[in-house]
């Protein structure tokens, strides 16, 4: 069975891996698609050495990302409980529901925080009552809010 080549791909390449990654290869597909589709290149230590900077600076963005997610996490727990105003029918039910839409601006106006709001996971909300909210700010952060439905 031929040696296999190690090279660090410049581009993404579909179930190889993605730009910066460092791959094993055969010889003949490094030879024949990689290298001349210019998808690659050749491991030397200078290479490797730019693959671990790079490694690292995405390693410390990520950390950025956790302690910024933290901290919103912080101001909306800290905010309490949050209120949302909608028209209200017979026996306490609300017409329409609570979006994820409408608990991001709640939010954004409550604590000045900004939420993606596809984070933002809503219960069925049906009728007038407090609901728990999750907001997933980061993989590995998720906060929760009380939300408040009140007659307006």
């Amino acid at each position: 069975m031929a040696k296999r080549i190690q090279l660090v791909l410049n581009k993404d390449v579909s179930k190889l891996g993605r730009a910066g990654d460092l791959v094993e290869v055969a010889p003949g597909y490094a030879r024949n698609y990689l290298l001349p589709q210019g998808l690659a290149v050749r491991t030397t230590p200078g290479v490797l050495k730019q693959v671990e900077r790079r490694r690292e600076a995405e390693r410390q963005r990520l950390l950025e990302l956790k302690a910024q997610s933290e901290t919103i996490k912080a101001a909306l727990e800290k905010a309490g409980r949050l209120t949302i105003a909608k028209q209200v029918g017979e026996k306490d039910a609300i017409f329409g529901t609570v979006t994820d839409r409408e608990v991001a601006e709640v939010i954004q106006s409550a604590t000045g925080q900004e939420v993606d709001r596809r984070g933002v996971t809503v219960p069925e909300v049906h009728k007038v009552g407090t609901y728990r909210v999750e907001i997933k700010l980061h993989p590995e952060v998720t906060a929760t809010v009380e939300i408040e439905v009140v007659p307006s």
